[in-house]
């Protein structure tokens, strides 16, 4: 039977297929409403009414199920990754995401897929960008955060109808290195080197606040005297001390020439400190005794340098400060750490891993977990994946399973001999 050419009437909001002068076959579907309450209709063309008819079903398919592009001009890659950020994440994430989501963005995706058009995003054009990244001397790492804020970006477009798909969802990101995220915590031996030569530096209850008690760079950095109890020994953990960001002062053009965060007239654009965001990141953590005791020590030692200071000096409540008063920055907390290890002669490592070394050692002293979650500031939800990545089976802990093994299996007499090196290892 010959395809059927005349129109008929139709129900509301059916599509129309009709065949047009120009031999082909045309199909009006509605898809809903434009921003000013008018009707809104795809028109689609196939040189047969069967392929006409199929592309038809599909199209309704995503209408009914949300995922159909809304009316308007299609995104491109960069101008809905540029919005997104800053109009969408940016309000709702923290300072320390946003700048992740930023670098990606600005570094990475716009100027690698940023030209293609959202809806025609296919997961092939991602992996590209990834190798590409990769011949250029990126880590795979850096891959990985690029693929995490498209997924969180492309993720929205999906929920608002600007791309039927998420493109970063189905794409592979590069396979990390084993070793690439390998942390080894530092042995009893390097911690009591480092405590040595901690002694000899100002701040030196800042280091030991790191490696006995697992604090992060933030939170320690964050601290205020009236988070300290030192008559009963413990601190309150409530915020977190956040990077310092600024902008020229010296006029938009930047007539000093030099970065913003060395404009003699810089401008503080983030605020110094934000709440932890988790219940469980505001805590209440014990001191043990010589470290209460590094704090009062501490505390005195600040009270003469602001003696001494006089009106230089900056009036913070912080309890580590630079040696005229404010807050520590970051960036150079970070390098004193690097200083730290040079001059202890212990293996250089991230001031992070100090974080892994506090928690194996209270897992081998047998601590309780419940006990170790709310001194690391671990969510109960998270807490046994938490403990599996920063709590490590040391080579004592091994020996000791073996040894117990022996015991049970061949009997072996209870008093073996213990290894001499047991007491000075993780």
């Amino acid at each position: 039977m010959a395809e059927e050419k005349k129109r008929t009437r139709r129900a509301n909001g059916e599509s129309a297929i009709y065949l047009g002068k120009d031999g082909r076959w045309h199909a009006r579907v509605p898809m809903g409403y434009k921003d000013d309450g008018t009707p809104y209709r795809r028109h689609l063309t196939r040189p047969t009414r069967k392929e006409l008819v199929d592309e038809v079903r599909c199209l309704e398919k995503q209408r009914d199920e949300g995922s159909a592009r809304q009316p308007g001009k299609p995104w491109t890659v960069a101008k809905w990754l540029e919005h997104w950020v800053e109009n969408i994440a940016k309000p709702v994430v923290s300072e320390n995401t946003y700048d992740g989501y930023e670098v990606a963005v600005r570094v990475h995706l716009v100027p690698g897929i940023g030209r293609h058009r959202i809806d025609r995003l296919e997961p092939e054009h991602l992996e590209s960008l990834y190798r590409r990244m990769q011949g250029a001397g990126s880590k795979a790492g850096t891959a990985h955060q690029a693929h995490r804020t498209a997924r969180t970006a492309l993720g929205e477009a999906v929920r608002r109808g600007h791309a039927a798909k998420n493109a970063a969802a189905l794409a592979k990101p590069p396979r990390m290195e084993e070793d690439e995220n390998e942390v080894e915590p530092y042995s009893v031996d390097e911690v009591q080197s480092l405590l040595l030569e901690v002694n000899k530096r100002r701040n030196s209850a800042r280091w030991m606040l790191a490696l006995a008690l697992g604090l992060r760079q933030g939170e320690t950095l964050g601290l205020r005297w009236s988070d300290v109890d030192l008559n009963n020994e413990y601190l309150k953990l409530r915020r977190n001390r956040l990077r310092p960001k600024y902008e020229h002062g010296c006029g938009e053009a930047a007539p000093c020439g030099r970065k913003a965060g060395y404009c003699p007239d810089r401008v503080q654009v983030r605020r110094e400190t934000k709440n932890t965001k988790s219940r469980a990141g505001r805590r209440a953590v014990p001191l043990p005794g010589p470290l209460a005791v590094m704090l009062r020590s501490h505390r005195e030692a600040q009270a003469q340098e602001q003696a001494a200071a006089g009106n230089l000096w900056t009036e913070s409540e912080y309890v580590f400060t630079k040696p005229l008063g404010g807050p520590l920055s970051p960036n150079t907390d970070y390098h004193d750490w690097k200083r730290l290890l040079e001059d202890a002669g212990v293996r250089d490592g991230r001031l992070h891993d100090a974080r892994h070394t506090a928690g194996t050692v209270l897992m081998l002293l047998g601590v309780p977990d419940r006990v170790i979650d709310q001194i690391m500031g671990w969510e109960p939800g998270g807490a046994a994946r938490m403990r599996a990545r920063y709590l490590h089976v040391t080579d004592p802990m091994l020996r000791e399973a073996a040894r117990k093994i022996e015991r049970a299996i061949w009997g072996a007499p209870e008093n073996l001999v213990v290894d001499k090196d047991q007491d000075n290892e993780l």
